[in-house]
């Protein structure tokens, strides 16, 4: 890693999220669990392990200033993309193969240490609705060390870019919802066109434009496509 990171590898934790920020001192520190007693998602959701599963959490101190911080999970979701292959994006958090759900991201702050976290199914022969896994057949335990190490080598160079040239137009490229309807939580509906500088979602609500903050929207569904079946 071009940046000094500490790597701790467990088998199972009650949350990487709050491992990482306990055992973070200054230089970054990852912590990587093949199962969590009280793994969280976005809003406190709560995470459901695939059956191999990786959690991944990263603390650091940030060099960006704090407005810029909410544009961290974005830069995550690309550096997910960088060492997953063949995945998009779905705003704000969600990592998709296809339209299920393979990984998802979260950030967390304290105003001084930022923790960011990956989830991701490795392999989950019979996953829940809406998901699908990494991996067609079992990896073995420890199969996503690597994956965690090079995700997080990723964030840390892209990071290294600064706030104004966090990837906004690669984002973009990689996001699933642009050009579809879509609806919100907490109620709202229109059309993605595009993502902002600021990380936030761009929606054409009745001919008007809108930008969805990702710290005020819950929930973003989008709506099948065009050609697409009920029996798949």
């Amino acid at each position: 890693m071009a940046t000094s990171v500490t790597a701790l590898h467990l088998p199972t934790t009650s949350s990487t999220q709050d491992e990482a920020r306990r055992r973070f001192a200054g230089v970054p520190v990852l912590v990587t669990a093949g199962a969590q007693a009280a793994g969280r998602g976005r809003s406190g959701a709560k995470w459901v392990d695939a059956d191999r599963a990786l959690a991944a959490s990263v603390a650091f101190g940030p060099r960006w200033v704090p407005s810029a911080w909410p544009r961290i999970p974005l830069v995550a979701g690309l550096a997910a993309v960088d060492v997953l292959g063949d995945v998009g994006l779905k705003w704000p958090n969600d990592v998709v193969r296809g339209s299920a759900k393979i990984a998802g991201i979260l950030s967390e702050s304290d105003g001084t240490v930022v923790v960011v976290g990956m989830g991701v199914n490795l392999w989950w022969p019979s996953p829940i609705e809406g998901a699908g896994a990494l991996w067609d057949e079992d990896p073995g335990p420890g199969a996503g060390w690597e994956l965690a190490e090079s995700w997080v080598a990723r964030l840390l160079d892209r990071l290294e870019a600064g706030p104004d040239d966090w990837g906004r137009e690669e984002y973009e490229s990689c996001c699933t919802v642009i050009g579809r309807e879509i609806t919100w939580d907490p109620g709202g509906s229109g059309i993605a066109t595009g993502v902002d500088a600021f990380g936030r979602l761009i929606v054409d609500v009745g001919g008007e434009l809108e930008a969805l903050d990702s710290e005020e929207v819950r929930l973003v569904r989008a709506a099948p496509p065009d050609d697409a079946t009920g029996d798949g």
